[in-house]
């Protein structure tokens, strides 16, 4: 999944004057106006402001730190850190000016440092909820998630209807692979604001986790209502649509996705799925060509193994036919093992035999535990002749999933059709028991 995007809480709060003698009403004077510029939006005057209090008053901690806060709304970070510096330096007990520099090093990517500020905050005021989220954000960008879920947990204890912890937490919790609680977060980020639509996409992917792909592609549909400019929400609603069988919706959704990613690794995959799943194999293995070739890292030297001998073919053949391939679309990974296969399946349909051996070789190499690979590949083998091959391929496919029937299935006829009668009827029994129903006319004709 793509990592949600999450902000940091800005320290937007303007110190008072603090300890500024009487003797120096001019100073004060300059304080105040540089803190009615900040409040007005107008930081490069503030700024001069407090500088000039400063030029006067130079242990004066609140002008440093408004300065600081005056470059920082003015994007200047590294010369925010500094002002930062020199407040901590004078008044090293003040929690906000810590939680300040944190913020500013944030932004400056130097989250390790930054934690180490938020932290000293948090020593300093531990009932500050931006504290422990802005620490959040610093640790989950580290990848320290664990530790992120804890902060943002903190976060939401100590104020409830924060809508920007929810968030981050429900982000936090689908890294850890906890779709239903991160689906509670986002439902109380649309409750608090409807009109979020990272919340809809996120609650959206975790509807696509936890199986509700009618619940995702509503919810994907407001996320696009929201910000209609967003690729990841199509793709992920294309998706969803695939798992519901509307294949033309999700080409619809892909077509627009890949619109505006024109390198869209898994909409190229996803389209030609579902343009296979339409009869459409010519230009399925166009949109695969793609997912599999586009800055691919991973490649193989596929190595063809074939094992020949005896069959009975015609019968064989129509009863090899008669099988049901239940394949549904899967999440493209790193490797791409799922387009290879894909890739496969098309060709197989539309006659090129040798061509899904070899994307299925491809698949398997990439992912070794690719059971549906190894029963696909194993239909093919044994049109072209390959028993023993196809017998080989079902067993790994068993090995890797043990209730496989469709596999139990193939290896029973091929089996049986090798001349081992008795293996082949146990197999066909099996996977019968699994709940592959037609296998029972076939044990009716063959087994008894």
């Amino acid at each position: 999944m793509k990592k949600l995007m999450l902000s940091l809480a800005v320290v937007t709060l303007w110190v008072g004057a603090g300890n500024l003698a009487m003797a120096q009403r001019s100073a004060a004077e300059f304080f105040e106006e540089g803190n009615t510029k900040a409040r007005a939006g107008d930081f490069a005057g503030a700024l001069q402001s407090y500088s000039a209090v400063i030029s006067s008053s130079p242990e004066h901690a609140p002008s440093y730190f408004n300065r600081g806060l005056a470059k920082a709304n003015l994007k200047d970070h590294r010369g925010a850190i500094i002002d930062y510096d020199r407040a901590i330096d004078i008044n090293s007990k003040e929690a906000l000016y810590y939680q300040s520099r944190g913020v500013s090093k944030s932004m400056q990517d130097d989250h390790r440092a930054a934690v180490q500020d938020y932290t000293r905050a948090i020593e300093l005021n531990p009932d500050d909820a931006k504290s422990y989220y802005n620490r959040g954000v610093s640790r989950s960008k580290l990848n320290n998630n664990s530790g992120a879920l804890q902060d943002f947990n903190k976060a939401v204890s100590l104020d409830p209807n924060d809508a920007l912890a929810l968030y981050a937490r429900g982000s936090s919790k689908q890294q850890l692979e906890d779709h239903a609680g991160s689906l509670a977060d986002f439902s109380k980020v649309i409750d608090l604001n409807p009109k979020k639509a990272g919340a809809f996409s996120g609650r959206g992917y975790a509807k696509i986790k936890l199986g509700d792909f009618k619940g995702a592609v509503s919810d994907y549909t407001k996320a696009i209502e929201l910000s209609p400019n967003e690729a990841f929400s199509y793709g992920q609603r294309a998706y969803a649509k695939s798992k519901i069988d509307d294949f033309a919706g999700a080409i619809s959704d892909y077509d627009k996705a890949l619109q505006m990613d024109q390198s869209n690794i898994d909409a190229y995959y996803g389209r030609g799925f579902a343009k296979s799943r339409l009869g459409d194999q010519k230009s399925a293995i166009l949109d695969l060509n793609h997912a599999v070739e586009i800055n691919n890292s991973y490649t193989t030297d596929p190595k063809k193994i074939v094992y020949l001998g005896p069959i009975s073919r015609s019968v064989l053949d129509n009863l090899r036919n008669q099988v049901q391939e239940r394949i549904t679309i899967n999440e493209l990974s790193d490797v791409r093992a799922e387009a290879y296969f894909i890739r496969g399946l098309s060709k197989s349909k539309s006659g090129d035999s040798k061509g899904a051996i070899l994307d299925m070789n491809n698949a398997i190499e990439l992912n070794p535990t690719f059971s549906d690979a190894y029963f696909s590949r194993s239909i093919v083998k044994s049109a072209v002749g390959d028993q023993m091959g196809a017998i080989l391929d079902c067993s790994s496919a068993i090995k890797l999933r043990a209730n496989y029937p469709e596999a139990f299935y193939l290896r029973g006829i091929t089996k049986h059709s090798l001349g081992d009668v008795n293996g082949g009827c146990l197999d066909l029994s099996k996977a019968g028991e699994l709940g592959y129903t037609p296998v029972y006319k076939v044990i009716s004709d063959f087994c008894n």
